[in-house]
């Protein structure tokens, strides 16, 4: 009888001599190796190696049943193919080696989550210790008195000027600390204002290279771009304003309360006043060795009647004001004694200016309107409520790109915000406002809206301070910002010493009036009659060259100046006479537009004014060249280039959207997601950690508690 031995794939079978097998003999015969190949032997013994090593005490019990076996003969086995199956191994439930069970995914997950929550928990407890800790620190028991050695200037100043008033030239801080001392005998560089261009300087300017005094009422700043959320209680006030001390404490500043009346250019003295303890106006000056003016303007009132009884967006207080006057109509119009017709006029809202500031807040206006009065209060009063946008131009952001307008216009109209274009107000009383409107076919139609409360943001216009500096120059001719070269000085002023930035300033671009000049001062020199003055190509690139390097904003309009010189050389005679010239420089600045009265402006110039002041206080003297002279002759221009402004784009926030417009035809409109960049854009903007805070918790109220409804 013969019994096969599974290999694998293969068998081996036995003679019926050989009653038993033994495995160690097989595997150690020569005759079998030679006879079965490596790899098919191998593959067989798989499986008992396997068997043995997961099960030796079985395996060695087995060897003993067998016993001792004789060497197998080479004769007395062969190998036949066979697919019979290895035999199966003991179940695991019979073997104390079994493999433990796996564990419940819901155990797991549960061990998981205390994990986390056990972390959480700790890091959370760490971090509120932490902070109590530090909590803990900001208190100081400690007695502070200290000696200070104050000037008697500084306790009672002398007094001179026109006026003979007195002269803070030595404050009663100046004492306080080593680095102040350090800065008593700098340079004298006055602010006048808090806005952005002045925060702008103060954020950028070396700190030991001036005697720094800022003068304004108004002792924080404003982050104006935000002014409207404010209005109606999506941001708190708090959290747009920063302390104007905090900033000035990096350069060891001063700050006066004060506000600035009028320049004796002179003397170099601000006249400033402020109301004493009494009730009563005070005035004195502060001298100067640079001025700054960022006072900024107030609003172009267009000589409409009636202003009295609208409402002005400009500082913390309008905002305000308007908050309550909102909710008090809301409030109002609840009452059962209040008419229909009444409720109505109570619920009329109405904006007048189709710019950023009026947009924005028709914008806010509504998502209170729409998402918080909703809900607290009875569902009558958002069937009456009507928001209303005057605006003189034919669309609204005007300023904008034709698509971006044209956007915000479907965006109002989808949300029942009535867009009235073309219509200019006329008068506003205190239940109505009377307005004229273009129709189409050209006629003026005068109408009446009854109206519970009216925002009045149309333009810009010079604040008292500036009209006084404006009378004292003759050569200040616009009347709604002082005029200041591309240095950004006061046109009129002595170079170097006046500086105006921000919405109360305008640079002039008079290209042909400099060049003119310049040509006829030369020609006269020389003896030339400067109405035959010739000039070559070569002198004309000359020229250029240096309307380029004064002239940023005409960069753009002096690329071809080949083509500019064949197209103005009438006579074709290769040179442009002093008519040619001035009809050229003419039409370039034709094509030269005002740079926009907005934030981004004033932060660059006021970045710009910091950078040039590091320099001309690191290098005093003239660096410049004999061609700098052609426009402006002083060292203060030859130190430091001149303003160009770089357009970044405009925002502006149309109710849970919003649009970006970045100039040559690109912009951005959206929903929620542009709400967000708009937010975020704005949020990078802020001045410091602790209004960015502020904003992003304001933001998380409003999304879980609503904004807020109460009136004080």
């Amino acid at each position: 009888m013969r019994r096969p031995l599974p290999l694998g794939n293969a068998s081996l079978t036995l003679a019926s001599s050989t009653p038993r097998l033994n495995l160690r003999r097989l595997t150690s015969s020569p005759g079998v190796r030679s006879s079965v190949p490596s790899a098919l032997f191998s593959t067989g013994l798989a499986g008992y190696y396997h068997h043995r090593q997961c099960f030796p005490s079985a395996t060695k019990a087995r060897h003993n049943s067998l016993g001792p076996s004789p060497m197998l003969q080479p004769s007395q086995c062969r190998l036949t193919s066979t697919t019979s199956t290895p035999p199966p191994l003991p179940s695991s439930s019979s073997s104390p080696l079994a493999p433990p069970k796996k564990r419940s995914h819901l155990l797991t997950l549960a061990q998981n989550t205390a994990a986390a929550l056990g972390v959480t928990v700790t890091v959370l407890g760490i971090g509120i210790v932490g902070f109590f800790l530090y909590d803990a620190s900001t208190y100081s028991e400690e007695n502070s008195l200290v000696d200070i050695n104050v000037s008697k200037l500084a306790l009672s100043p002398r007094t001179g000027g026109s006026k003979n008033l007195p002269i803070a030239e030595v404050y009663i801080d100046d004492n306080d600390c080593e680095e102040m001392k350090q800065r008593r005998d700098k340079p004298h560089l006055v602010i006048l204002g808090t806005g952005w261009g002045s925060v702008a300087i103060l954020k950028d300017l070396n700190p030991e290279d001036y005697h720094v005094t800022v003068v304004s009422p108004r002792n924080y700043f404003l982050f104006t771009p935000m002014l409207p959320s404010a209005t109606v209680g999506t941001l708190e006030v708090r959290s747009l304003v920063e302390s104007v001390r905090r900033i000035l404490a990096r350069i060891h500043g001063h700050y006066l309360c004060a506000k600035a009346e009028d320049v004796e250019f002179a003397d170099k003295l601000v006249e400033v006043s402020q109301q004493g303890t009494d009730g009563k106006e005070v005035r004195f000056y502060v001298p100067y060795d640079k001025l700054v003016i960022a006072v900024g303007s107030v609003t172009n009132p267009h000589g409409v009647k009636g202003l009295e009884n609208a409402h002005f967006l400009k500082d913390v207080n309008d905002a305000r004001q308007i908050r309550k006057r909102i909710l008090e109509n809301v409030e109002m119009a609840c009452l059962p004694t209040t008419s229909d017709e009444e409720r109505r006029r109570l619920l009329s809202f109405v904006v007048s200016g189709g710019g950023p500031t009026g947009v924005e807040f028709a914008a806010e206006l509504f998502d209170l309107l729409n998402e918080d009065l909703a809900r607290y209060f009875p569902r009558l009063l958002r069937n009456q409520i009507s928001v209303h946008l005057i605006q003189s131009r034919s669309h609204i952001l005007n300023t904008y790109d034709e698509t971006v307008s044209k956007y915000a216009e479907d965006r109002f109209s989808r949300d029942q915000v009535n867009v009235m274009t073309n219509s200019r107000v006329k008068q506003v009383y205190k239940d109505k406002i009377v307005f004229t409107q273009k129709a189409e076919d050209n006629t003026i139609i005068e109408k009446e809206l009854p109206m519970g409360f009216c925002l009045w943001s149309t333009g810009v216009s010079q604040n008292s301070l500036c009209q006084n500096i404006a009378a004292k120059l003759d050569c200040q001719s616009n009347r709604h910002a002082l005029e200041t070269d591309t240095h950004l000085r006061v046109i009129g002023t002595p170079l170097g010493e006046v500086y105006a930035i921000g919405d109360c300033s305008t640079v002039q671009n008079n290209i042909a009036d400099k060049v003119i000049t310049y040509l006829r001062h030369f020609a006269q020199e020389s003896g030339k009659d400067p109405e035959k003055v010739q000039l070559n190509f070569q002198q004309w690139r000359k020229i250029a060259k240096g309307a380029k390097k004064n002239f940023p904003q005409a960069v753009s309009h002096l690329k071809r100046l080949d083509k500019l010189f064949a197209e103005f050389d009438k006579d074709n005679s290769g040179t442009l006479d002093f008519a040619e010239l001035r009809e050229l420089l003419n039409q370039i600045d034709s094509k030269l537009t005002s740079l926009p009265a907005t934030a981004q402006r004033a932060n660059q110039q006021g970045q710009y004014l910091a950078r040039k002041f590091n320099k001309i206080a690191r290098h005093p003297g003239n660096f410049g060249t004999k061609d700098d002279t052609i426009f402006t002759g002083d060292a203060d221009s030859a130190t430091y280039k001149a303003f160009e402004y770089h357009h970044l784009g405009s925002l502006a926030y149309l109710g849970n959207s919003a649009v970006f417009d970045f100039g040559s035809g690109w912009n951005v409109t959206g929903g929620l997601l542009a709400v967000y960049a708009w937010r975020g854009a704005y949020f990078a903007q802020n001045v410091s950690l602790r209004t960015k805070m502020l904003m992003a918790m304001d933001w998380t109220k409003r999304a879980l508690f609503g904004r807020d409804l109460v009136t004080f």
